[in-house]
């Protein structure tokens, strides 16, 4: 047998190594092919992995943001409480002399006519200075009684106003936006 394989041609040889040749670089393709395959769908992973979590960091950015924003308007909002709280408070202490002036107006009708005159100046400049301060007055003769502004004293029959409807204010009441500072102390229309 040695000799057969010994009388083998040359040729024969070079189709046996070219066939082992093909059959090599056709596995070579085959196992490039499958590596191709393989990066292809690692890197399909890999930007699937970094899509989802570019959308973790959006909305966490997002909420963040939102976040900020109700910090920005509650602080903005407890600045505008703080300023009208401490307002309320400073001119809850001139309110006794408000009414005093009120009072004192009511009671010098037959005074002399300089007094008077001085009185209502000084009525005249506290309500400039309320005006300022964003201060307004409410509960006036004929308005209708709300009991979440005001204090009713007492019930009167009247056939001149309607039902519900204030029939006279001992005390006027003030309010700074939607704060009160002081209840209208007021009589009320059966």
């Amino acid at each position: 047998m040695a000799k057969k394989q010994k009388t083998e041609s040359p040729g024969e040889e070079l189709r046996e190594e070219a066939t082992t040749e093909e059959a090599v670089e056709a596995e070579v393709a085959e196992t490039e092919t499958v590596e191709a395959e393989s990066v292809s769908d690692e890197r399909e992973e890999k930007i699937k992995a970094l899509e989802e979590e570019l959308a973790a960091q959006k909305e966490k950015y997002m909420r963040l943001a939102a976040e900020y924003d109700n910090y920005r308007k509650r602080t903005a909002s407890e600045k505008l409480s703080l300023y009208d709280d401490a307002t309320a408070k400073a001119v809850s202490e001139l309110l006794p002399v408000a009414d005093s002036v009120r009072m004192a107006l009511e009671n010098l009708k037959d005074a002399e006519p300089e007094i008077v005159k001085g009185v209502e100046l000084i009525k005249g400049q506290l309500g400039s200075s309320f005006e300022k301060l964003k201060i307004e007055s409410y509960g006036a003769v004929g308005d209708t009684f709300d009991p979440n502004v005001h204090n009713a004293i007492s019930m009167v029959d009247s056939e001149e106003l309607q039902s519900n409807q204030i029939a006279a204010v001992f005390q006027t009441g003030y309010k700074i936006g939607d704060k009160i500072i002081r209840h209208a102390m007021v009589q009320v229309v059966n």
